[in-house]
């Protein structure tokens, strides 16, 4: 039964095909110590045939390169580009038939300035998945955006002017430019690297369509969700210096009225003791708090005393508990200013205090803090009078310099003034527990990284929305002049989103209030006369701008993204703001899984920056540095490479040691490749291929081990895990090809006749191996599998890979006992070679012995003559000769190697399971090398083997 089945493999007796290590002329042989022959010659390496047998040897032939460099792999790439219009790649796979879609939503870079090495790994990352889905047959739907308003941009803007004394549409006119050159040199920068897109409609924060779908978004979460106005404090960008130094001060307050528990007491004038880094917040001070049980004082004690303001005349302020009171510094007292600080703030929100901001927004004091202050710089003059007007009134006890941390602003590095002010808040308590319920329905890879968004989430408790720049989408409310109160609902949004999508939100400066607020709106809103209100100056958080893409993008009846692809730093940013805002609005995620990768850094692991040298540029990386011997130019397939090969869920570094290993991993693939096409000259799968049930087992098997690849790439791919289908790449061509199949199959290549059924057959395989191979690396060097597919057989001129599909592979190609019967000749070669250590595996007649049995069946199929110098077997084996018997003859050479060893065989999952012994006799064999071939196949010196007898008078 066992033969029956795979005598339905094809090959039955086999024919010559011995494939030999041939060794070139005065070379010490090489051996071979694993079944999948270690000791095998690099693609390319021949030995060559002597005298005037050369010409009869189909050696490889190719115009494929072998190694490509500087300029003219910059060429070779563009050309490339060119050729296969990878500019129209996007749009021909939109317009054509697809059973289903793929939609990446691409998180908007921020268009402040030129592509850098983080934007390559966050680009290529997403390219490189966009590219697989579409070869599996997907249509892919990938809007590439940029972030276009906020601060940064402001500033930069403003920065290359001499003046500031500009209207906010004079402003927002020179940041548009800004925003619109830096996009221009990202976009460039992007096609270069070969991302997929269709970059002549992409999506910008500061368009005027986006910015209405935005203020629908934004009116939506209105009406749902608490939005309103409050005096809060709104923190910036900070970063905290740990080596500010302030001007510290110990003061104190007069209790006017004891606390009830204490009043009993003759105490006399008692004052409570505080101590600042901040005196310049005094003025401000609402409250003293201290911490409840920790004092000589039970808590208890001082509750219900007042104290006297140090500087104020007649104002008093309350003793009171709070949490955040340590006696790590100070005195345990604790001046609090509601105005000035977060914990503060907190205070007087639980406890109903006022929170007076007294400083304005360039931290100067207002004349809310009276003659003697308003206008002075607080941080500077300010904080000076304060001590004196504690000194004037006996209040000040002791002054110091104080060395602590202290925010800074990121882009300045200067200190900042925390200040409360007029904002729009989203309460995000309302939000956080149907968004924690939504993503639990959302993948996220690596799993690891739910828990920091869950984390993020959790510290999130409201969301200040409204920011005082001139740089961004307006906040479409209007407020009435005499009452303050706010216009804004349904009626006024709708109208003002409309305006915006026509012009654009420069209309809110530009047009009259008269067109933003036409009579129809406000006699629907139930207002008064135009002339009642002003229009409002905030505009709305970057983070809003954002966070609604999917809803200005994802144009769908329910626009919803397969996978958000960003870095970890969006974990709390656009992650989070998309989250909120979606669930807002439709109570559901935006997305079904999210990808989260890790930051590009220094090869010594260090946060790349100018100061400590270590930035990598990709433009450099591409095209080289000014010094191509210390920045060679690398090309965008290894900038692909670099991205691909990394562990992108950690730090990825990139470096010169890390870059040169990607090129040098390229050129290995690509000679590999070059070895593949110039073994298929001449070859044309569409009327040459092999049946597959003709083909020689070892091929067979080959496109087995090619399918299972394939299946496990395809596998990764899903994953995003490029770094392993770079593995899976390199163990197959290291391990199955180079080490194993190569070897094995070179002799049949070039020495069996152009069209005999061997040649075929193993020119079959290899065309599908090519094919696979070229495929499964495509979507991470696009360049180079597109070039490879122009030297392909197979195809008319014109065609290109990537329009052509994914692994063609078949479940033909696994087949019962075809394994079982490759591998056990390899496990027989494995002993074989071991007992031979440094010699050549050609120069032995072999002998194997092999009890009855399935494996002595497998070993039959692929040798039914019990002696042959051509049979499968032999071919498999390296040797020269193989003898198939049940026993060992007894009269053998003294100078006989033997070895033994058994393999267990695993069928139709373990319904057949047989463990077979055999035994290998290897003795120097007694025949001729041919002078064609190079093997021990000749029957007498310098005459051709029986194999090139026949093939030498045939035309080559």
């Amino acid at each position: 039964m066992l033969l029956r089945r795979l005598g339905a493999l094809g090959g039955g007796a086999a024919r010559c095909g011995l494939s030999l290590r041939r060794v070139a002329p005065l070379r010490p042989a090489l051996s071979f110590t694993q079944s999948r022959g270690r000791a095998a010659a690099p693609p390319g390496d021949e030995a060559q045939p002597a005298g005037n047998h050369r010409h009869t040897v189909l050696l490889p032939r190719t115009s494929f390169p072998m190694k490509l460099a500087g300029q003219e792999l910059l060429e070779r790439e563009l050309q490339i580009q060119r050729e296969c219009a990878f500019d129209q790649l996007y749009a021909w796979q939109r317009e054509r038939k697809a059973k289903k879609e793929f939609c990446l939503h691409d998180g908007p870079p921020y268009a402040n300035g030129d592509a850098h090495v983080g934007h390559a790994l966050n680009k290529i990352l997403k390219d490189v998945h966009n590219r697989f889905e579409m070869l599996r047959g997907r249509k892919v739907h990938y809007v590439p955006g940029w972030d276009c308003h906020g601060l940064p941009i402001e500033l930069k803007a403003l920065g290359e002017l001499q003046t500031k004394e500009l209207t906010p549409l004079q402003i927002r006119q020179k940041a548009r430019e800004f925003a619109e050159g830096a996009i221009a040199r990202q976009r460039a920068a992007f096609q270069r690297w070969g991302v997929m897109a269709d970059w002549q409609n992409c999506y910008y924060t500061f368009n005027g369509q986006y910015e209405a779908a935005q203020l629908r978004v934004f009116e939506d979460m209105h009406s749902k969700v608490t939005s309103h106005t409050m005096t809060a404090l709104a923190e910036a960008e900070l970063e905290y210096n740990t080596e500010h130094v302030s001007k510290a001060v110990y003061a104190t307050f007069p209790l006017t009225t004891l606390p009830s528990k204490l009043a009993s007491r003759a105490l006399g004038k008692v004052s409570v003791l505080v101590w600042t880094t901040q005196p310049w917040t005094i003025p401000a001070n609402q409250a003293v708090c201290f911490m409840p049980k920790t004092y000589c004082y039970p808590w208890s004690d001082l509750e219900g005393g007042v104290c006297q303001h140090p500087t104020i005349s007649g104002k008093e302020v309350p003793l009171l508990p709070a949490n955040h009171v340590t006696m790590a510094k100070g005195t345990g007292l604790v001046h609090t200013a509601p105005a000035h600080g977060m914990e503060d703030y907190s205070v007087a929100t639980h406890f109903n205090l006022p929170v007076e901001c007294i400083v304005d927004e360039e931290g100067r004091f207002t004349e809310l803090a009276g003659a003697e202050l308003q206008g002075q710089c607080v941080l500077k003059e300010g904080t000076a009078t304060v001590i004196s007007m504690l000194r004037a009134a006996a209040a000040l006890v002791k002054e110091e310099e104080c060395v602590h941390s202290y925010p800074y602003d990121w882009r300045s590095k200067k200190p900042v003034v925390i200040r409360a002010s007029k904002q729009w808040f989203i309460n995000t308590a309302n939000l956080k527990d149907k968004a924690k319920e939504v993503l639990q329905k959302v993948r996220v890879m690596p799993e690891s990284a739910r828990a920091s968004l869950l984390a993020m989430l959790d510290r999130r408790t409201y969301w200040c929305i409204s920011r005082q720049r001139s740089w961004g989408v307006p906040i479409p409310v209007f407020y009435h002049k005499e009452t303050r109160q706010p216009l804004i609902n349904k009626h006024t949004v709708a109208h003002i989103a409309k305006v915006f999508a026509e012009k654009g939100s420069d209309s809110w400066w530009e047009e009259p209030l008269e067109t933003l607020l036409p009579p129809d709106v406000l006699k629907k809103s139930k207002a008064g006369a135009v002339t009642d209100y002003e229009r409002g100056e905030d505009v709305l958080d970057i983070w809003f701008d954002s966070g609604t893409s999917w809803a200005a993008v994802l144009q769908e009846a329910d626009p919803r993204a397969d996978v958000y692809v960003e870095g970890k730093d969006q974990l709390g940013g656009w992650f989070q703001s998309s989250l909120l805002t979606s669930v807002a609005v439709r109570n559901k995620a935006p997305y079904k899984a999210l990808v989260v990768h890790g930051f590009a850094v220094s090869e010594k692991r260090e946060k790349m920056s100018k100061s400590l040298g270590n930035v990598v540029d990709p433009d450099i990386v591409i095209h080289g540095g000014p010094d191509l011997a210390a920045s060679p130019a690398y090309g965008a397939d290894v900038l692909r490479w670099w991205v691909a090969e990394s562990n992108v869920f950690s730090e990825v570094q990139i470096g010169p040691k890390a870059l040169n290993s990607a090129r040098e991993s390229v050129n290995k693939l690509r000679n590999t490749l070059r070895f593949l096409l110039g073994n298929l000259q001449g070859f044309d799968p569409r009327t040459q291929t092999v049946d597959s049930k003709d083909m020689y087992y070892i091929d067979q098997y080959l496109l087995h081990l090619l399918r299972e690849y394939s299946i496990k790439v395809t596998d990764a791919y899903n994953e995003f895990d490029c770094g392993r289908v770079i593995r899976l790449l390199q163990a197959f061509i290291t391990r199955d090809l180079s080490n194993f199949y190569f070897s094995i199959i070179k002799d049949r290549l070039y020495c069996d006749a152009e069209n005999s059924v061997g040649r075929r057959s193993c020119q079959t395989a290899l065309e599908e191996i090519l094919d696979g191979v070229t495929r499964s690396i495509a979507p991470i060097l696009p360049h180079l599998a597109e070039e490879v597919y122009q030297h392909a057989p197979g195809h008319d001129d014109g065609e290109t890979l990537f329009r052509s599909g994914w692994i063609k592979s078949s479940s033909v190609w696994r087949k019962p006992g075809l394994e079982e019967a490759v591998e056990g000749a390899c496990a027989i070669r494995d002993s074989f070679l071991s007992s031979i250590p440094g010699r050549n595996a050609v120069e032995y007649d072999l002998t194997i012995a092999v009890e009855p049995g399935l494996l002595f069946e497998l070993m039959e199929s692929l040798q039914e003559e019990p002696t042959s110098t051509s049979s499968q077997l032999t071919e498999l084996m390296m040797a020269s000769r193989t003898t198939l018997t049940s026993a060992l003859p007894r009269d053998l050479p003294s100078d006989t190697i033997t070895n033994n060893g058994s393999f267990l065989i695993n069928l139709e999952g373990g319904v057949i399971r047989e463990d077979s012994a055999y035994t290998i006799a290897a003795v120097p064999i007694s025949l001729s090398r041919c002078p064609r071939c190079r093997r021990y196949t000749s029957d007498t010196p310098e005459c051709l083997c029986p194999r090139c007898q026949t093939v030498h008078g045939q035309p080559q």
